[in-house]
């Protein structure tokens, strides 16, 4: 006899203490639904989005974990948070398309699901739009654990007026779809080349033979593979899910700890938080020594640096000099961080600060 059959008394009993509980948590989320409509209406069209605010309420929701693990309380109330955003503003958010990528997955763990969610054709197009008002905010891709910088975005920070106001760290779980159902009938895999190169050990022991084919996205090589019976794709669950194809092999990733960063850009200035970075870039003169002088304000203030990355200069009088992008622990109000800052532009020929943020969760 089922189990729930011997004891329908006890398990009746807890169903109705769930229902009471639901009822209470369906009152009091209508509850903090109205408090963020009279925030909305006190702001007097000040935006709705505060990352250093919604960075508070998860981090000190994240210690309340129990049976539920902070990660689940965290999605749980990310979406309720989402949820009351959207009831002070209609937010927009551009990311590099189609849907299904990893960009758009990355776009909901930070926004939630309250947000209309625009997919760009590239990396430019998304910076575009938010630099033209069709959307508030935008979420690029900036670097992958595995794989290194994405060149792109880098360079348009740069020259894009957008100011970085939130980052998210995303596991990029590698998955092979395809409408076959072995992996034995798979001739060709179509995928993006930064996904192709992140499971190129798993493809060389598995799928040798087969032949490998870029392309402009994940959810392209999706779309792309749904077309063709003996084809395959490298891609997340959600493409799965969008183009209806089946998972041939789950995590084919070479490094089980694959995660790509993303980077919120928009028009605001996030306040501090206690846990936050600044992204920078400057350049060097071209001298010996130069880098080094630049990085000397950092040591003097005990200003940590968590990253460096050099990028051919764009300018067409700078052949074969470089800039520097630099991420530093810390908000530019900080005391350190600002003394640091000050006399970093005091000796670098250009200096640009990207932006102060929440760090990623």
């Amino acid at each position: 006899m089922p189990p729930e059959k011997q004891m329908p008394g006890e398990i009746n009993k807890l169903r109705g203490e769930i229902d009471r509980l639901d009822d209470e948590l369906a009152a009091l989320l209508q509850r903090r639904a109205g408090l963020a409509q009279k925030i909305g209406a006190l702001k007097q069209g000040a935006g709705a989005y505060r990352p250093e605010r919604e960075a508070e309420i998860l981090q000190r929701l994240s210690g309340k974990s129990g049976v539920l693990s902070a990660e689940r309380v965290v999605a749980v109330f990310r979406e309720i948070i989402s949820a009351c955003r959207g009831l002070e503003e209609a937010i927009r958010v551009s990311y590099l398309g189609p849907e299904g990528t990893f960009s758009e997955q990355a776009v909901r763990k930070h926004f939630g699901r309250a947000v209309e969610a625009l997919p760009a054709a590239s990396v430019d197009d998304a910076f575009r739009r938010c630099e033209s008002g069709a959307a508030q905010f935008t979420v690029v891709p900036v670097e992958n654990s595995t794989e290194g910088a994405v060149g792109r975005t880098l360079d348009l920070l740069l020259a894009t007026p957008l100011r970085i106001c939130g980052e998210i760290e995303l596991r990029v779980q590698q998955n092979l779809l395809s409408r076959s159902e072995k992996i034995s009938s798979v001739k060709k895999i179509y995928s993006h080349a930064q996904s192709l190169a992140q499971c190129n050990g798993w493809l060389a022991q598995n799928l040798p033979s087969v032949e490998r084919v870029p392309v402009t996205s994940n959810a392209d090589g999706a779309r792309r593979a749904a077309e063709e019976p003996a084809a395959a794709a490298i891609a997340g669950e959600a493409a799965a899910e969008r183009y209806e194809l089946g998972v041939l092999a789950r995590a084919i990733e070479d490094d089980p700890n694959n995660t790509t960063r993303f980077l919120v850009l928009g028009t605001i200035d996030p306040a501090p938080t206690g846990r936050d970075r600044t992204s920078i870039v400057l350049s060097a003169e071209n001298k010996p020594g130069a880098v080094h002088a630049l990085l000397t304000p950092l040591a003097e203030h005990r200003v940590s640096m968590s990253r460096i990355e050099s990028r051919p200069s764009r300018a067409k009088s700078s052949m074969w000099e470089y800039v520097f992008f630099i991420d530093l622990e810390g908000h530019q109000k900080d005391a350190p961080v600002a003394k640091a800052l000050a006399e970093l532009k005091r000796r670098a020929p250009y200096l640009k600060v990207l932006g102060s943020y929440p760090a990623a969760n």
